[in-house]
């Protein structure tokens, strides 16, 4: 499989994400505290950090799954907001893979994939059918297409759960430590094709563990901890030459 191109990425004048200043709290629990991110089109993030650091919750707030109490969020020139045609738009354009498949257990793999199509993009039946078909077929599973959730491993749902996203022909993918979830053995199925969604050119943020994924794959690695991105930089980088004692203390349990 060639490698995705990690040597250039291109910088529109816009970003295709860009978050200012953000900060979400739980009542007394501060969650992020001063967010500045700014991903280009085309680019793939990795973000990594110890649980409870806001990795998740950063990415959620990207597509309004978790709301924000200060600073800014845009998508694709368009600012998050409340609004439901706002968030209708940005989240057809977003598509994203979390932790747990969130397939609907008594629906077949390819009626999961034609719900969002049909009902939100008002696609014809055969016409989804066909696109899933499509997604079913890049992600490795198209035989596995009639059979339901349950009858698949770990590794067949989450390439499900990422073909069901992708039917919705988002421009953005947010993964939400797509392999946790999964079998050791049959995470490199799920991680090899993300690998091709970024030889493809997808605009990528991926919050994972998975250092050799972010060697190979990412333009950046942001460490977060505590709410802040403590530092960001190309994945070898950050690796070979820390800037901070705490991203240091981090790679050395994680890095065997």
């Amino acid at each position: 499989m060639p490698l995705p191109d990690r040597t250039e990425c291109p910088h529109p004048p816009e970003p295709m994400i860009c978050l200012r200043d953000v900060h979400k709290w739980y009542g007394d629990l501060y969650v992020l505290k001063g967010i500045d991110l700014r991903v280009e089109k085309q680019e793939r993030i990795v973000i990594c950090g110890p649980s409870g650091s806001g990795k998740s919750t950063l990415i959620r707030c990207i597509n309004r799954l978790e709301d924000y109490q200060r600073g800014s969020i845009t998508i694709d020139c368009i600012e998050l907001t409340g609004h439901p045609r706002t968030l209708a738009k940005i989240r057809a354009e977003v598509g994203m893979v979390f932790q747990s498949f969130n397939l609907f257990p008594h629906l077949s793999i390819l009626e999961n994939l034609t719900l969002g199509p049909i009902w939100v993009r008002r696609m014809a039946r055969r016409q989804a059918d066909d696109l899933a078909m499509a997604y079913l077929e890049k992600v490795r599973i198209a035989d596995q297409a009639r059979k339901y959730p349950g009858q698949l491993s770990g590794g067949q749902q989450q390439r499900a759960a990422i073909a069901r996203s992708l039917c919705m022909e988002p421009k953005i993918m947010l993964f939400d430590e797509p392999t946790s979830a999964i079998d050791p053995e049959m995470s490199q199925e799920v991680l090899d094709v993300m690998i091709e969604l970024a030889a493809d050119g997808m605009t990528m943020i991926v919050v994972t563990h998975e250092m050799a994924f972010a060697r190979r794959v990412a333009h950046r690695l942001m460490f977060m901890d505590e709410g802040r991105i403590i530092e960001g930089n190309a994945p070898e980088e950050i690796f070979r030459h820390p800037q901070h004692e705490r991203t240091r203390r981090f790679l050395r349990q994680i890095i065997h």
